[in-house]
């Protein structure tokens, strides 16, 4: 498993497993993320931060600091 952090633009991954303490991973879930949820890659600005992913029918900017803490498999 890799994190959502190290994902290229391009890729449909699943969330494996949300890392991080109580209100990072609270926050992380209200945005929608939650296990087994499917997510497009969309975009990544030019200097890595933020990436843009598609989820659930919706668009998601998401920062690297949150993103290192969402784990994704490959579908």
């Amino acid at each position: 498993m890799k994190s959502l952090k190290d994902a290229k633009v391009g890729e449909n991954l699943r969330v494996a497993k949300i890392e991080g303490d109580g209100p990072t991973k609270r926050r992380i879930m209200d945005m929608g993320i939650t296990k087994r949820t499917e997510i497009f890659v969309r975009k990544v600005a030019p200097l890595g931060d933020p990436v843009q992913i598609n989820l659930r029918g919706y668009e998601l900017t998401i920062r690297k600091h949150d993103a290192e803490n969402i784990l994704v498999e490959e579908i």
